[in-house]
């Protein structure tokens, strides 16, 4: 049920198991909290009109999750082990970006960390997927605190902005410091959101034309170091976020060792010294978001170079003391060969695309639906179809656009609709934690990533200003 005034919400909530005394939440029965309670928080966290409403559920959301141990955190500790050589990991820690029907996703991934005592997971967004699902930070970080409530879940939490890209056509114009202030108002919300993890892509800057590596990739490094700084000029009390940086852009040729030293020895340089810096960079290593459709709509094969993956793994640990590489692009890989990035040392693997062809292409979403999404993106998206494109390609590429129009019919699908979906991409998280490496890594995480059930939201020095949507839509995928 959606909730359209603060009045109407808490009288709700006091019939299950949460009152709010003097602004704060007071839970009087978990058990009814988690039964039905924290469906009203987030249903009207997500849909309710009226915006005070939104926010007080959200907080809520919130402040629940922290009084039930479930508790934003970054993973910085951990990849700050690893770049000591203090942990030898053999695993690589899996990023979900959860695009469409969100809580419920959410719910599937901690039910399967809990069946399998894993706790090194990343739940994530990337700046293009905010704009197309219409899902800004503070309500991907609702759906996800409430899941963690849902399940019971204990323990860090880490939520990450995926790609927070600069866009190189705006770069490139007089649109440029407009685009740097997008960023700004972007990392401000996610912060406030309680986004402790943020990748910086500014690989979209790398200008290949210069004759040396160093001024091929200094806007990009220069650039990731600014955004650096401004991150942690902001970031709260006692939490370093985790700050990824980009060097080649996902699709295009793969990165070299050369490149890798490149970029981290200017973007250290440029960083200066006393301020922590990035905690892993995420490399090209063959694939391309989303994956290649061919023209009967399936995926085209995709070779990874897991020699790259481990050289510039290993130098990055050695010699920069990072987590590592990150794979990106890897959702639409074929199942054999996911146990082979713990192989080859990559410190986290981003995966989207393939979720998301799990809920279109499930025998149980109902096919009048899926019709109807495909005229939308017929009608919608009809400048983004390439010459010679099949209907199949162009809407498998395209599809992710109605997301955002289409939110509320998903998450209003009947249980017999969602029920099997959900049930079936649980599997698939149990199955590539296992094939990550992440099962049992629970105790690992919690050594090294303190948090305290109970403790307040940190404050932050962010600024409340925020985008307008229509200025985070960039091209762009989010894995």
């Amino acid at each position: 049920m959606v909730h359209e005034s603060t009045t109407a919400l808490r009288e709700t909530l006091g019939r299950f198991g949460l009152r709010v005394e003097a602004g704060a939440p007071k839970i009087t029965d978990l058990a009814a909290l988690r039964r039905e309670g924290i469906d009203h928080l987030i249903r009207t966290a997500v849909f309710a009109k009226d915006e005070a409403t939104r926010e007080e559920a959200r907080e809520l959301i919130h402040a629940v999750a922290r009084a039930t141990g479930a508790v934003p955190a970054s993973i910085q500790p951990l990849y700050e082990a690893i770049g000591r050589g203090e942990v030898k990991p053999d695993f690589t820690v899996p990023a979900h970006n959860l695009r469409a029907l969100t809580y419920d996703k959410a719910r599937a991934l901690f039910r399967a960390a809990i069946k399998h005592d894993a706790g090194a997971f990343i739940f994530e967004i990337a700046r293009s997927e905010i704009g197309y699902t219409e899902q800004r930070p503070g309500e991907y970080a609702a759906a996800v605190l409430a899941a963690a409530v849902k399940e019971g879940y204990q323990g860090p939490v880490f939520i990450q902005g995926d790609h927070f890209q600069a866009s190189a056509k705006r770069w490139a114009s007089d649109e440029r410091e407009k685009e740097k202030r997008a960023i700004e108002s972007l990392i401000d919300e996610a912060i406030a959101a309680e986004f402790y993890n943020i990748d910086i892509d500014t690989s979209t800057l790398v200008d290949l034309s210069h004759p040396t590596l160093d001024e091929q990739q200094r806007l990009n490094y220069e650039e990731c170091a600014w955004f650096t700084k401004y991150i942690r000029e902001r970031e709260p009390a006692g939490i370093d976020i985790s700050v990824g940086g980009e060097i080649g852009e996902v699709g295009k040729h793969n990165t070299s060792p050369e490149e890798f030293r490149a970029y981290m020895e200017g973007y250290l340089r440029t960083l200066g010294s006393g301020m922590k810096g990035i905690s892993k960079v995420s490399i090209q290593t063959g694939t391309s978001h989303g994956g290649v459709p061919l023209p009967d709509g399936t995926i085209a094969k995709a070779s990874i170079d897991f020699d790259t993956i481990r050289n510039i793994s290993k130098i990055g640990r050695e010699e920069f003391h990072i987590g590592g590489a990150v794979q990106h692009g890897a959702s639409t890989l074929p199942e054999e060969v996911f146990d082979n990035f713990p192989k080859a040392d990559a410190v986290e693997i981003h995966l989207a695309t393939g979720f998301q062809n799990m809920l279109y292409d499930h025998p149980s979403f109902p096919s009048d639906l899926r019709s109807e999404i495909e005229q939308w993106c017929s009608t919608n998206a009809a400048n983004e179809r390439k010459e010679g494109q099949t209907d199949e390609q162009f809407h498998y590429t395209t599809r992710k656009k109605a997301i955002g129009p289409f939110k509320r019919r998903m998450w209003d699908l009947p249980d017999s609709v969602r029920e099997p979906i959900i049930a079936d991409l649980q599997k698939k998280f149990e199955f590539l934690m296992g094939k990550l490496g992440v099962d049992g890594t629970r105790e690992l995480v919690n050594k090294y990533v303190k948090v305290t059930a109970g403790e307040p939201r940190p404050k932050t020095k962010v600024r409340a200003e925020k985008l307008s949507m229509a200025a985070l839509v960039v091209e762009g995928e989010g894995e």
